[in-house]
């Protein structure tokens, strides 16, 4: 029998306010920068949007990492500086990697239909090789991502492998993202194939050595096996990965092994030198001073 999971840090999240609506920020941490290369997570809904209200983020540059969006309700249009225009739903995955730059929004469809808002975004940091190397985006349909099934048990591989499944989702160092949905009672022996890993609760409790947790609440694991328990339906993501090659530094939308390379991207994006979003470069996110 697996032992009951202990934890390394229990992370709560934070409410921020993005594009006119309340998110809930949950890394980095000042306890924790980063588990393997997740270095940021926000968690946004479920929010009612009023039909004809928009959820628009403004364009915006990154550099020195990846994106990628998940939804558990509603959509939104990806566009960016390399032309492509994506509308993400449900259960669909957008990876975006920045490398020496791009820029994106994230706008309500046209028209703007309302209805329940409720997703995930994570920057993924690149390995220092891939720093400064080619922008990319890439789209994954949800019938694309394997599931497992067990007891009481789903758990769709959205990024990496576990349970011998393998997501198409191409990344760029090796790291976990998973979706599960537990069962009242139903037991689930974490995976521990990643050297760093962690579980966020979206609904329900989870049962651990160390106590029950519910919503909102990073529990930031130790390395080795564990098992957790659900106590009602319980909905929530386990992601993580190979630690980083380094320390890296956040300033605004930018990730750098080298503070240098945050200066000179703050630095164009004042000058306005960062390539231009087809269709969407009437208006932008100004540098914070």
């Amino acid at each position: 029998m697996v032992p009951r999971q202990r934890l390394e840090l229990v992370i709560p999240n934070r409410a921020r306010t993005l594009a006119g609506h309340r998110i809930a920020r949950v890394l980095p941490f000042s306890k924790r920068r980063a588990v393997g290369p997740f270095v940021f997570l926000d968690h946004f809904g479920p929010i009612e949007v009023p039909p004809g209200q928009r959820m628009d983020v403004l364009p915006h540059p990154h550099i020195g990492l990846s994106t990628l969006t998940y939804l558990f309700a509603g959509e939104s249009v990806h566009r960016d500086s390399l032309g492509h225009v994506q509308t993400i739903r449900p259960g669909e995955v957008n990876w975006m990697t920045a490398g020496r730059g791009i820029v994106h929004s994230e706008r309500s469809p046209v028209p703007a239909p309302g209805g329940l808002s409720h997703g995930l975004q994570f920057w993924v940091a690149l390995p220092k090789k891939d720093e400064q190397g080619p922008p990319s985006f890439q789209h994954y349909p949800a019938e694309g991502l394997p599931i497992h099934q067990g007891p009481g048990v789903r758990v769709k591989v959205v990024a990496g492998q576990a349970f011998g499944l393998h997501s198409p989702v191409q990344v760029s160092s090796p790291l976990i993202f998973l979706e599960l949905n537990l069962d009242d009672q139903a037991e689930l022996a974490v995976p521990d194939e990643a050297e760093e890993r962690a579980l966020y609760i979206l609904n329900g409790t989870l049962d651990t050595a160390d106590g029950p947790y519910g919503p909102g609440q990073l529990l930031v694991l130790p390395a080795g096996p564990g098992s957790v328990q659900a106590k009602g339906p319980t909905h929530l993501v386990l992601f993580g990965g190979a630690p980083l090659d380094g320390p890296r530094h956040l300033d605004w939308n930018f990730v750098a092994s080298d503070p240098a390379l945050l200066e000179a991207a703050k630095q164009a994006w004042r000058e306005d030198l960062f390539p231009k979003i087809p269709g969407d470069d009437q208006e932008r996110v100004p540098l914070p001073e």
